[in-house]
């Protein structure tokens, strides 16, 4: 039998992948939601896949996405940075990745947890909307509206309201799994 996914994501056996075993999972680990957070900064512009394609590299580029290690990063890891073919090297993106470690850590410290924080904007559980088909799914809400205001006053880079509400979608605190989708339930 044939599991119906959504539609955005058939015929890509990774973007297949992503969808089956990650998109709109809810993510509570801190170390994970900087992770997705970098990765949808990146992906800003840009397609997802080419994202998903590059994320190993950017594991490794970027010391496994180690938020306190980014935090600290100098020119010389920059440069470095600049000159790795196996990531997106946007110098603004680049720099934005080692502000949000820092912004990201001053968030830790005054809520005890990144997670306690963006969880907050969703009184703690998943929104569950209802999908029919994925080109419905809005590109941005009041709700990423806000959250990325905060993030923005914050310091955060690169972190506008379409960006958020990916980011979002991909760590679970919505769910747009298209109701036909076998994920939709189950997330």
């Amino acid at each position: 039998m044939t599991k119906h996914r959504c539609n955005w994501c058939v015929g890509d056996s990774l973007y297949e992948a992503y969808h089956d075993e990650e998109w709109g999972v809810p993510i509570y680990d801190d170390a994970t939601l900087f992770e997705f957070l970098i990765l949808e900064t990146f992906q800003a512009g840009l397609s997802w896949i080419t994202i998903l394609r590059k994320r190993e590299n950017f594991r490794k580029a970027f010391n496994n996405l180690d938020y306190k290690k980014i935090a600290t990063y100098k020119q010389s890891k920059i440069d470095a940075l600049l000159q790795d073919a196996g990531i997106i090297r946007n110098k603004l993106k680049i720099n934005a990745t080692i502000t949000n470690a820092q912004a990201f850590m001053k968030i830790q410290d005054e809520f005890g947890s990144f997670s306690t924080y963006v969880w907050n904007f969703v009184d703690g559980k998943p929104m569950k909307n209802k999908v029919e088909n994925y080109k419905e799914a809005p590109a941005n809400t009041a709700l990423s509206e806000a959250l990325s205001k905060d993030l923005k006053k914050r310091g955060f880079k690169f972190v506008g309201s379409t960006v958020v509400y990916a980011y979002m979608q991909a760590t679970g605190m919505v769910n747009d799994h298209e109701r036909s989708c076998f994920r939709y339930n189950e997330v």
